[in-house]
């Protein structure tokens, strides 16, 4: 009977030795089932948005040099990975928040694989443009850098990023949240979706609850669905004071929450184990700060300075306009390293010609293929908007997803794809003439006169996909955009095959 003990406790040494695994990493709670797919809805959906942001269209080039084919390889074998390696990986992280592994953690895991096959490019990019400054502000006030992985689960590193309980941000605060934690809200200006404020206020209010609870854990517990949520998971729990031990009795999606947050951590730092390579987007890790005492539309700067629209919407996501409201108080913007010398030099120009524009409600053109997003206000109609922007009532709403017999709301979000000039005859020409026509007696500089429409063409123009073309080369060559192209022939993805027969243009 000895021999036989001895024996077992030998292959249990032995089983310990060889999977490492200690017995507090892995958490202990009731069994349940594991539903990823109802807690990475939205992620999909700020991702996919995401990818239509200005950087990610400017540098598309980039994402499909780095197609990731063996992450689909390393997908398929990923159930033959032993709960070692994960804990062992884990482990070597040395973070504060405890990098718990369980099987909630492992399937997270997975999804953030997959997902990550097709938009690691964006994450990598965007992380080294926002997290140090998350660094900071973490460190100022104490909290565990590692918590920057935070705006992964959020929303994927996404400043328009808005959830359907009305959170918005990187750092998704809802409307009470963001007031407490003095963020303006307002019709002009959303400091939810400001990078820095909204950094600072996170940075605070997670402080806040680890005082409360004296464990992070339980703290982006209460960060995700509220302290009295919490508490009341405690006290139904029977006092307990641990996230794996009120898990059962927290809101459904808080109980994914941590599991998904750890994921999120483990990949962003061990992405190139799963076989996954990443490109890289241009985004300006550089940017210069300049503080505003005056009222500024960014179509004007755009006009004196040469800095793309979008580009001043990206840096700034704050501003639900294009108007700075500085006259009511000062606020800072951000330009790219080295045009604040040009901005300054314009800036009484700027200021000038931004008052007239905003008083006579000009809409300042953007340049041909832009995606530009307007908000719906009382009395406007498919046709109206259409008219507005030159396009076609039945395109804004096939870009919008929207029926013949569809409604419009007052607050919607329309998705509007600016036509190329050929085919802004009737109304980008007018907003054009009525900026040419705007008063600079006291400026600097005149406003340059947008080029004429060009004449619309007879025929529509096709291309054959050649061996290693793709859709950004394609657009380039005939002076047109991936969208248009993908517009015109119905595409639901950048995907294209050689010997394909595109329309170019119409």
């Amino acid at each position: 009977m000895l021999d036989i003990f001895k024996r077992h406790i030998a292959l249990f040494l032995l089983l310990l030795a060889v999977f490492c695994v200690p017995v507090d990493a892995v958490a202990q709670h009731p069994e349940s089932e594991v539903d990823t797919n109802y807690y990475m809805a939205i992620d999909a959906a700020n991702f996919d948005s995401l990818l239509n942001n200005f950087y990610m269209q400017q540098f598309r080039r980039s994402a499909q040099r780095y197609q990731n084919r063996r992450a689909s390889q390393m997908y398929a074998d990923f159930d033959n990975i032993p709960d070692s390696v994960f804990v062992q990986r884990l482990q070597r992280l040395h973070c504060v928040v405890p990098m718990t592994y369980n099987s909630e953690v492992r399937a997270y895991i997975k999804v953030y694989v997959r997902i990550m096959s097709r938009r690691l490019d964006a994450m990598l990019s965007l992380s080294e443009y926002y997290f140090p400054l998350f660094e900071e502000m973490l460190d100022r006030y104490k909290v565990p850098e590692e918590l920057k992985y935070l705006t992964i689960v959020e929303s994927a590193l996404n400043p328009e990023a808005t959830s359907r309980a009305g959170a918005a941000g990187l750092w998704q605060f809802i409307y009470s949240t963001g007031k407490h934690y003095e963020l303006e809200i307002s019709s002009l200006v959303d400091e939810r979706r400001d990078p820095y404020k909204s950094t600072i206020a996170a940075a605070r209010y997670l402080r806040a609850l680890y005082d409360m609870y004296g464990d992070w854990q339980l703290a982006m517990a209460a960060y995700n669905c509220g302290p009295g949520n919490v508490n009341k998971a405690i006290a139904r729990s029977g006092g307990k004071h641990t996230f794996w031990e009120i898990y059962p009795y927290l809101p459904r999606e808080t109980r994914g929450y941590i599991p998904k947050y750890i994921g999120a951590t483990y990949i962003m730092n061990y992405y190139h184990e799963h076989g996954l390579t990443a490109g890289k987007y241009e985004i300006p890790v550089r940017v210069d700060t300049i503080h505003l005492h005056k009222d500024v539309h960014f179509g004007i700067v755009e006009k004196f300075t040469g800095i793309p629209r979008e580009q001043l919407r990206q840096l700034n996501p704050q501003f639900r306009t294009d108007v700075v409201p500085a006259s009511s108080r000062t606020y800072a913007v951000c330009l790219p390293a080295g045009k604040t010398s040009l901005f300054l030099s314009m800036e009484d120009t700027i200021y000038k010609v931004s008052k007239d524009t905003i008083g006579k409600n000009a809409v300042v053109p953007l340049n041909s293929g832009t995606i530009v997003y307007h908000k719906v206000r009382k009395g406007e109609t498919f046709n109206s908007i259409a008219k507005k922007y030159g396009v076609s009532p039945n395109s804004l709403r096939r870009w919008n997803g929207k029926g013949r017999k569809s409604t419009l709301k007052v607050g919607t979000k329309l998705k509007i794809y600016l036509p190329s000039t050929s085919e802004t005859e009737n109304g980008e020409e007018k907003t054009e003439k009525a900026l040419d026509s705007l008063s600079v007696s006291d400026s600097t500089t005149a406003v340059t006169p947008a080029p004429k429409p060009a004449t619309k063409s007879q025929q529509p123009v096709y291309h054959t996909v050649k061996k290693g073309e793709h859709l950004s080369m394609i657009a380039k060559k005939y002076g047109t955009t991936p969208q248009k192209i993908k517009q015109l022939n119905n595409l639901k993805s950048d995907v294209i095959r050689v010997g394909q027969k595109l329309k170019v243009k119409n």
